[in-house]
């Protein structure tokens, strides 16, 4: 099967539409992990993704009278914007069917190729079954996004470019998973021409379907598919793509949503391009296999497969990608409800760099603080848990909580009936080190803090809003203090928005 797999690979057309991409050096990524990492550059094709390659091999094998009558497909959105620019360069008229769920930036792109849009169900294979009915309906001829041959073999001349780009030795390659046309044909190549380089996939951990099928010994349907790595967002492997990848697949690895926001940040940091998430899933799944074995000074590839993401996602990546690296650390920390208290327990934590400070007044004797911290590693999140509670806090790890990340740290706050003479005021500051601490020296220390929330966005300067118990004949003395401060501040007492939530 590798063979006949191989050759179809060796006679692939597919660079009238393609390029031959990069092999880049990961310099930050290889010193972090001590290994040798490169990255196929797939994420520069026209369309942004791989998948030109499989749809245009596809439609190069299809006769002159296929063509004319047609092609139709189902797509979550890669394969369609790969399939919509063949279409287009052939001169073929193209129906997509995308689920509801497809970003939008994938939506516009194939509609600017000329494609027509379906929009139909929640997921892929809701999409497919309605492709289906659709081809049969109108006479079209149906292009599978990845359980094809012809498909199969598209992809695998990205493994076909790796091996001629990389001649030396290549001791893994970590492929992004979904129904499985990519990995099938690199493996079917690889496995083929060096077999003792291993090939890993990797999957979103909510739609593992390869793992599945690795433990069961055949393929199976998921019964829910998260759609956070949309692109490879499949219930079930290929039907074709399923007897290559259980000769050739050494090891499946399944990766979190927060370790794929990490990956995406790695990513940037050695490319200025912004990954979509199931094009990060390779490089999550390599920094795992790299802690897990502690191998060193290897010859690391992964696949950098697509960036088509909705702009908006941003916000949700670069909220998660810090928990997903280990570089920070979510707590609740128990402190005494008086004054001064806030000043001692920023003292307690040293200089450790604060990401998050939320905090309402709720309770006479207790302040329950949500706490964001810079760390490095798991290993200092223990040491940090420790220190505190040596110095007499109580403290709960909430790092690793879904509900805390996603829901409660947003949600930290409401009305306290019993407070008087509460003054809001919020405040901007240059974002250095101790600019969080001299502000509770200063204000901290002299009069009661009801609510504090601070989140540390990575910007130049940061954001803090503040309540606190200031008497009407302390007013003159508060406002000397602020003064004093030298930050940006603007009050906000009589904001009605703090009326209606907070005060």
């Amino acid at each position: 099967m590798l063979e006949k797999t191989v050759k179809r690979i060796l006679n692939a057309d597919v660079y009238e539409a393609a390029v031959e991409t990069p092999l880049d050096t990961a310099a930050l990524l290889s010193a972090r992990l001590g290994n040798k990492v490169w990255i196929k550059r797939e994420d520069l094709q026209e369309v942004f993704s791989f998948k030109i390659r499989g749809a245009y091999n596809k439609m190069s094998s299809l006769s002159e009278t296929q063509r004319s009558e047609g092609v139709i497909c189902a797509s979550a959105g890669n394969h369609a914007q790969g399939l919509a620019q063949a279409a287009r360069l052939m001169g073929v008229k193209a129906t997509i069917v995308m689920p509801v769920t497809t970003p939008e930036i994938k939506i516009a792109s194939v509609r600017s190729r000329g494609a027509k849009v379906v929009l139909f169900g929640d997921t892929f294979n809701q999409a497919l079954t309605q492709a289906l009915v659709l081809e049969k309906e109108r006479g079209l001829h149906f292009i599978h996004p990845f359980d094809d041959p012809e498909i199969i073999a598209g992809q695998g001349t990205v493994a076909m470019e790796i091996l001629h780009q990389h001649s030396g030795t290549i001791d893994a390659i970590f492929i992004p998973v979904g129904g499985g046309g990519l990995i099938a044909g690199i493996a079917a190549y690889v496995k083929y021409v060096r077999p003792e380089t291993k090939i890993i996939g990797v999957e979103y951990e909510e739609s593992a379907c390869l793992a599945a099928a690795m433990a069961a010994g055949r393929r199976v349907t998921l019964k829910q598919v998260g759609i956070f790595a949309d692109g490879i967002a499949v219930a079930q492997v290929g039907e074709h793509t399923w007897p290559i990848l259980k000769e050739t697949v050494d090891e499946v690895i399944t990766v979190s949503s927060d370790e794929i926001c990490a990956a995406v940040k790695d990513i940037f940091d050695d490319t200025r391009v912004i990954a979509e998430p199931a094009g990060a899933v390779g490089i999550a799944g390599m920094k795992k296999y790299v802690e897990r074995t502690g191998c060193r000074n290897k010859t690391l590839v992964t696949i950098s497969s697509g960036a088509n993401s909705n702009f908006d996602r941003l916000r949700y990546v670069t909220e998660r990608a810090e928990v997903g690296e280990q570089r920070e650390a979510i707590l609740s920390v128990t402190i005494p409800e008086r004054k001064g208290a806030f000043k001692r327990f920023i003292g307690a934590l040293g200089k450790r760099a604060i990401t998050e400070f939320n905090y309402r007044s709720s309770d006479a004797d207790e302040a329950k603080i949500f706490l964001g911290l810079k760390i490095n590693g798991a290993h200092e999140r223990v040491a940090i848990i420790k220190h505190l509670e040596q110095t007499g806090y109580r403290v709960l790890d909430l790092t690793d909580n879904e509900l805390a990340k996603t829901h409660v740290r947003h949600m930290v706050g409401g009305k306290a009936q019993s407070i008087l003479n509460e003054r809001l005021t919020r405040f901007e500051f240059p974002e250095r080190p101790g600019a969080l601490a001299d502000f509770l020296t200063l204000l901290g220390a002299r009069w009661n803090i009801t609510l504090f929330h601070y989140r540390n966005h990575g910007a130049a300067y940061g954001r803090v809003l503040a309540g606190m118990q200031v008497p009407k004949s302390d007013s003159k003395e508060f406002q000397e203090s602020l003064t004093r401060l030298n930050y940006r501040y603007w009050d906000e007492t009589d904001n009605p928005a703090y009326g209606v939530f907070l005060g």
